[in-house]
C-alpha cells in the first residue's frame, strides 16, 4: 500500500489543485458501533473490492466508537490478517466524533466513509473519488434520491429521507440531494479548513459539512447509487430526528441571512429613533436623510463584522465608500416615497410618514443584501471592475 502528500503543481485559485492519479491515496473509514456481527464479513468485502478493482493506492480504517461489544477485538483481527486495514479505537460514541478523529490524522489525499452495512454498492466508491483526485470537485456524496438510483427501503424510510432533504431545501437552502446517505469523500485539504467549523459530532455531522460547504461555494458531485436497506438497523429515529432539528435551527442562526436580517432590525429600530428626534428641528426629508446617514455607517460596519466576519481595517475604507453609494440608493428610495406621500397629503400625521418611511427602506433591504454580498464585502475576483468603479467616483470628489 502507498500513500502520498498532496500534489504541489499549482492551479487557478478557484479550482483545486488535483492529484497525480498514479501517487494518490485514498482512505476509507467505516465507523462502527457495537457490529461485531456484520464488521468482518463487510470489511473483508470492501477489502476483496479494493483489492481487485480500486485503481488508487488505498487504506481502510476501522474507527470504534465506544463499543461494548466485542468490536474492537474483531477490528484488531481485521487489521492483523488483512494488509491496509487499520483500527482506530475510540472512548467516546458518535460518528460525527469518529470521523473527525479519523480524517484529522489522516496523510491521505482523499477522506471517504461509507456505513459498516455497506448497503450501497460498491461499484460506485470509483466515480465517488475520481472527480476529487482529478480536481473536478471538492466532496462527493452517494445519492439515493436521484432517478437513475435504484433503491430497495421500507415506505417509512422513504418518506422520512424525502422530508428531511425536503426541509433541507426550505430551511438552508440545501443544493444537494442526499444529506444522509452513508457514502461520502471530500479532499483532505478541504477537510482541514470545513472541519474545524463543523460543531456536530454524530449524525447532523454529515448534513452541517455539506451545508457549510455549500456555504463556501465549494464543488459538491453527487453519484447516483444502488442501495439497499439494512434491516438490523439500530438508528433511533425520533431521537435523531430531533438531533437533526436542533441542528438546523443552529445552522440557520447562523445562516448569513440570518444575521444580515438582525442587523436590519436594529438599524430599522436606531432610525426609527433618530427620524422622531430630529422630525422636529427638521422637515421630514431632512430628518430622513440624516438618520438613514447615521444608520448606514453602522449598518455598514454592523455588517462586516457579524453578517461577512471581516476582521481587521484592510480595506475598510473602500467597504465604507461602497456603502455611502448603497446609502444614496436606499436615500433615492425612501425620499421618492416621501415626496409621492406629501404629493398625495400636504400635511400627513408623524406616524404615516414613519409608516412609508420603514416600507420604503424594508422594500430596499433586498438591494442591499445583493449589494453588500456581491460588491461591497464580495471576494477578490469578483468585484475587480466594481472597485475600479468606485475608485473613479472617489476620485471625482464624491
Amino acid at each position: 500500500m502507498r500513500s502520498s502528500s498532496l500534489a504541489t503543481r499549482s492551479a487557478p485559485a478557484d479550482r483545486p489543485a488535483p492529484v497525480a492519479p498514479s501517487t494518490a491515496c485514498v482512505e476509507i473509514v467505516v465507523p462502527v458501533h457495537n457490529e461485531q456481527v456484520t464488521l468482518a464479513a463487510s470489511v473483508r468485502r470492501l477489502h476483496e473490492h479494493l483489492t481487485e478493482r480500486f485503481p488508487f493506492a488505498w487504506r481502510i480504517v476501522v474507527a470504534n466508537n465506544a463499543s461494548t461489544d466485542r468490536t474492537a477485538a474483531v477490528a484488531r483481527a481485521l487489521a492483523d490478517d488483512l494488509p491496509g486495514v487499520a483500527l482506530l479505537d475510540l472512548p467516546e460514541k458518535g460518528r460525527g466524533r469518529a470521523l473527525r478523529a479519523a480524517w484529522t490524522r489522516s496523510d491521505a489525499d482523499v477522506l471517504c466513509y461509507m456505513d459498516v452495512d455497506l448497503s450501497t454498492d460498491l461499484d460506485a466508491l470509483l466515480p465517488l473519488v475520481a472527480p476529487l483526485v482529478s480536481g473536478h470537485s471538492e466532496l462527493a456524496i452517494g445519492t439515493r434520491l436521484s432517478r437513475s438510483s435504484r433503491v430497495v427501503r421500507g415506505p417509512k424510510r422513504e418518506v422520512i429521507s424525502r422530508s428531511y432533504n425536503q426541509l433541507l431545501r426550505w430551511t438552508l437552502g440545501a443544493r444537494f440531494s442526499d444529506a444522509q446517505c452513508g457514502f461520502k469523500a471530500i479532499r483532505a485539504d478541504v477537510a482541514r479548513e470545513l472541519l474545524p467549523q463543523v460543531r456536530d459530532e454524530a449524525w447532523f455531522f454529515d448534513t452541517e459539512l455539506l451545508v457549510l460547504a455549500q456555504r463556501e461555494g465549494r464543488r459538491i458531485h453527487e453519484v447516483p447509487v444502488d442501495w439497499v436497506d439494512d434491516p438490523d438497523s439500530r438508528v433511533d429515529i425520533v431521537s435523531t430526528a430531533m438531533e437533526d432539528l436542533r441542528g438546523i435551527v443552529r445552522l440557520l442562526a447562523a445562516a448569513r441571512l440570518t444575521r444580515f436580517l438582525a442587523v436590519g432590525v436594529a438599524s430599522t429600530l436606531a432610525y426609527v429613533v433618530l427620524f422622531l428626534l430630529l422630525r422636529s428641528p427638521l422637515d421630514a426629508a431632512g430628518a430622513n436623510a440624516a438618520a438613514l446617514a447615521i444608520t448606514a455607517v453602522g449598518n455598514t460596519q454592523a455588517n462586516r463584522r457579524f453578517t461577512f466576519a471581516i476582521r481587521g481595517r484592510h480595506e475598510l475604507v473602500r467597504q465604507h465608500l461602497a456603502g455611502a453609494i448603497v446609502f444614496v440608493l436606499t436615500l433615492g428610495l425612501t425620499s421618492g416615497a416621501l415626496g409621492v406621500l406629501h404629493g398625495l397629503d400636504a400635511a400627513p400625521s408623524r406616524a404615516v410618514e414613519l409608516l412609508v418611511l420603514v416600507a420604503a427602506s424594508v422594500c430596499a433591504t433586498v438591494t442591499r443584501y445583493v449589494a453588500l454580498r456581491t460588491w461591497v464585502f464580495a471576494r477578490e475576483g469578483r468585484r475587480t471592475v466594481l472597485r475600479r468603479a468606485v475608485g473613479s467616483i472617489a476620485r471625482v470628489g464624491l
